[in-house]
């Protein structure tokens, strides 16, 4: 019997060694991996997570529990933090110990009772039915070996009424724009991390990553296909990324 294949960039891999390769990327790139985002996307990508976050309105008069996938170094789980209120409460949640220990780091004492970080697989989440309020990824769903798994998983641990957003790259369809686009992904990024991280393969990989990820009409087909409603996605920076959403009613 023939091993089911997935992608791991544009190498076609069996789908049981893409999640140790995808660790092997980030444990490689942990302690710089914030600065590499400053780096590759000028600072926006400060923006995308602000716009991700202003979209989820977490409210600041009432309990909120909150799940951030992917967010091991804390980014995105500091903002909801910051713009909730005092009973907001954020789990963070990575399969990559080093990525969860520079979140650890960061935070420090600053929201202290308020943030959790568990090390774990999106696709097997050991988190209750019906926890949380909100769930969030960003730039993490293309690294998920079987992404329709952790969506029925981010389906399961959301309260009815809860609300699944995804911040992710996609293919920028505007016509010059998408040719720059395209040169300076494969030629400067992986040079940036060789740089910086002495590492350009992963840098390749997550640049290849984005192209082989859906785009956001078949992303949003998949949401819908794990039980969501309203799945709406909108494109920031001429699509170069986009925020994706989703209700479980």
């Amino acid at each position: 019997m023939t091993e089911e294949k997935t992608h791991f960039g544009f190498q076609s891999v069996p789908l049981g060694e893409k999640q140790g390769r995808v660790n092997e990327v980030f444990h490689s790139v942990a302690s710089r991996y914030d600065l590499m985002n400053d780096l590759m996307s000028a600072g926006l990508h400060r923006l995308w997570k602000n716009a991700l976050v202003t979209s989820l309105r977490p409210p600041r008069d009432r309990a909120f529990r909150h799940l951030d996938v992917a967010g091991g170094t804390g980014d995105v789980a500091f903002r909801i933090l910051d713009a909730g209120g005092p009973q907001t409460h954020v789990t963070v949640l990575d399969i990559n110990g080093d990525m969860l220990e520079v979140g650890r780091e960061r935070a420090g004492h600053t929201y202290e009772g308020r943030i959790d970080f568990v090390e774990a697989n999106a696709e097997e989440l050991p988190l209750p039915d019906k926890t949380f309020d909100a769930y969030t990824i960003a730039f993490g769903i293309r690294n998920v070996p079987r992404i329709d798994v952790a969506l029925k998983e981010a389906y399961r641990v959301l309260k009815p009424g809860g609300r699944f957003m995804c911040l992710e790259f996609s293919r920028v369809d505007v016509p010059v724009l998408d040719k720059i686009y395209d040169a300076y992904s494969f030629n400067v990024i992986p040079k940036i991390g060789q740089m910086v991280t002495g590492d350009a393969d992963s840098y390749q990989y997550l640049v290849e990553s984005i192209r082989r990820f859906p785009t956001p009409a078949a992303f949003a087909r998949m949401i819908e296909e794990a039980g969501f409603k309203r799945v709406t996605h909108r494109a920031l920076t001429a699509g170069v990324v986009n925020i994706h959403s989703g209700w479980k009613i």
